[in-house]
C-alpha cells in the first residue's frame, strides 16, 4: 500500500560498510588497535532505510549490487522496511566502502571507497513501470560520478518529469564532487524540486564560504535547498533567501556514518506525508539518532 502522497522511489547506491572505529590517530607503518564490524551502507540505500522507519510512505529502491552479497543486501533492506530492487552483476563485485571512525568528540569519519557495481546501474536497468504509484523519486548524488549511472540519471530524470513526479538529489559526497565540478553537476540537476547538500556541499557548489549565503544562491537555482550541517541542525532556502532555520538535536556522537542519509529519509518521507518543509525538517531528529549508534542504517529493532 503506497501513502497517501504515493511511494518514495530510491534510486542509488548499496553498499558494504566496513566500519573500524579507533582511539586516537592512526599509526602509519604499525597497528592501530580499532573495533571492526561490516554492516550494510550505501547512501541510497540508507535514504531509503531511514524514509521507511519514519513511515508515512512506502518505500522502494533501485540499486545494482555484485553476487557476493545480493542475497545479504536484500534481506537487510527488507527487514527495514524497504522494497527492493536489486540489479545482480556477474561481473564486479558490490561496492565497499572502509570507514574509519576517530572515536574522539566528533567521531570523524574518513572514507575509502570502491563503488563497485553501484555505478554501473545503467539505463537498461530502468523502467518508467517503476514510477507507477510513485509520489516522489530520489536520485544518490554518487549516481552523477559514474559514466553509465549518469546515464541513468538522465533517463529517471525525464521520466519523472513526463509524469509529473518530482525528484530530490543529495550531493552525496564533496570529494566527488569537486572532481565532477559544481557546474556540470548543477547543469545535471537542473530539473530538481529539492537539494539537500551538506555544508561543505553547499559551499563547494557556489563557492561561497557562507552557509547562509550559498543556500540563497543555491535556491535562486533549485525550489528548495536544504542544507544539513551537523551538530549546527539545518537552514532552508527558497527563491534567493533562507525561510528556515532548524536546530539540531543535542546528543553524544558514537559513528557519524550516515547522519545526512538519516536527515534526507526522514525529510523526505515527512513531505510525502504532508508535512510543511519546516516541519519536515524533523530529519534532524533521525540525524540525531544516526549518530548515536554504529553504522549508517537504523536498527530494525527500532
Amino acid at each position: 500500500m503506497t501513502g497517501p502522497g504515493g511511494a518514495l522511489l530510491v534510486v542509488g547506491d548499496v553498499i558494504t560498510d566496513v566500519v573500524a572505529r579507533h582511539a586516537g590517530p592512526l599509526a602509519p607503518g604499525t597497528d592501530t588497535a580499532a573495533v571492526i564490524r561490516t554492516v550494510p551502507g550505501g547512501a541510497g540505500a540508507n535514504v531509503a532505510c531511514w524514509a521507511a522507519r519514519r513511515g508515512g510512505c512506502e518505500v522502494r529502491l533501485l540499486g545494482r549490487v555484485g553476487a557476493d552479497a545480493a542475497v545479504w543486501h536484500e534481506r537487510e533492506l527488507a527487514a527495514c522496511g524497504v522494497r527492493p530492487r536489486l540489479v545482480v552483476d556477474a561481473d564486479v563485485p558490490t561496492g565497499t566502502v572502509v570507514c574509519l571512525v576517530d572515536e574522539g568528540a566528533a567521531a570523524e569519519r574518513t572514507f575509502l571507497t570502491d563503488s563497485g557495481a553501484s555505478l554501473r546501474l545503467g539505463p537498461e536497468d530502468w523502467s518508467d513501470a517503476l514510477l507507477d504509484g510513485v509520489g516522489r523519486l530520489h536520485l544518490s548524488g554518487y549516481l552523477l560520478f559514474g559514466g553509465s549511472s549518469r546515464a541513468l540519471v538522465a533517463v529517471a530524470l525525464k521520466a519523472a518529469q513526463a509524469r509529473g513526479v518530482p525528484v530530490s538529489v543529495d550531493p552525496a559526497s564533496a570529494g566527488f564532487l569537486a572532481e565532477l565540478g559544481p557546474d556540470r553537476f548543477l547543469a545535471l540537476v537542473e530539473d530538481v524540486d529539492v537539494l539537500l547538500p551538506s555544508r561543505d556541499e553547499a559551499c563547494l557548489l557556489t563557492g561561497c564560504p557562507d552557509v547562509a549565503e550559498a543556500a540563497s544562491r543555491l535556491s535562486r537555482r533549485v525550489p528548495l535547498v536544504v542544507v544539513k550541517q551537523g551538530a549546527e541542525g539545518a537552514l532552508l532556502a527558497r527563491s534567493g533567501e533562507v525561510c528556515a532555520r532548524v536546530p539540531a538535536v543535542p546528543v553524544t556522537p558514537r559513528d557519524t556514518t550516515g547522519a545526512g542519509d538519516a536527515f534526507t529519509g526522514a525529510f523526505l518521507a515527512a513531505l510525502l506525508a504532508g508535512a510543511d518543509a519546516g516541519r519536515a525538517a524533523e530529519g534532524c531528529r533521525a540525524g540525531a539518532a544516526a549518530v548515536e549508534r554504529v553504522g549508517a542504517r537504523p536498527s530494525v529493532r527500532d
